[in-house]
């Protein structure tokens, strides 16, 4: 995208912060707006500086960043969420990509993977690792996914696209393949979240797999 990224940093240690605020300033075409030490403060700030992705702790005092996430995605689901994670967070992990999140980032991730994530993101895109997928579907009974009835019918198109979806492409790849314009992907995935009744890729993904709308590649 050609617009500057507006990025809100959610973490309640100070070293998190000043870590990612150093690589984030390096960002070409990506401007930090602000930092929360808290999801409370993650909710205001999201409010007053209209961020495009908010990189979300999920352990915090006052508000924890899943409550937030929640929170967030319900009052402004234009704002793209990305979850900060260690590597002992892994339940809540999903329960954030769960709950709409865009991908995960870990703590001590590089830069060219953070810089990427956080584009993707804004463009409505996510990055998420195949093990880290499988780990989402496999939550399928026991955490709850919005969606209608499992008689949903798609267009073949919009089947082609959520296949593609499912395999793990971004928008640019889908478009590429399908030979069709990027905006009209978007256009296609917004029909396929609205008919799934969900908010997320990875929500899509993972009613898709339990309806049986598509098979997994």
């Amino acid at each position: 995208m050609s617009e500057t990224i507006r990025v809100l940093i959610a973490d309640d240690h100070l070293i998190v912060r000043e870590g990612l605020r150093l690589i984030l300033e390096t960002g070409a075409g990506i401007e930090l707006v602000g930092e929360a030490a808290n999801g409370e403060q993650a909710l205001r700030l999201a409010t007053e500086l209209k961020p495009n992705v908010v990189l979300m702790d999920l352990q915090m005092p006052v508000m924890d960043g899943l409550t937030a996430l929640e929170r967030l995605r319900a009052e402004h689901p234009d704002i793209a969420v990305v979850i900060l994670t260690t590597y002992n967070e892994g339940d809540l992990m999903i329960r954030g990509l769960r709950a709409g999140a865009r991908g995960y980032l870990l703590k001590d991730t590089d830069r060219e993977t953070l810089l990427n994530t956080i584009r993707a993101a804004a463009r409505g895109e996510s990055l998420l690792k195949p093990e880290i997928m499988e780990r989402v579907l496999a939550h399928t009974d026991s955490i709850p996914v919005a969606k209608k009835s499992s008689g949903v019918e798609l267009t073949e198109r919009e089947r082609q696209v959520l296949s593609l979806l499912v395999g793990g492409a971004q928008n640019k790849e889908i478009a590429a393949q399908l030979d069709i314009s990027e905006r009209t992907v978007k256009a296609h995935l917004a029909s396929i979240f609205n008919r799934l009744g969900v908010n997320s890729r990875t929500e899509a993904v993972a009613v898709a797999m339990k309806n049986g709308l598509v098979t997994k590649a």
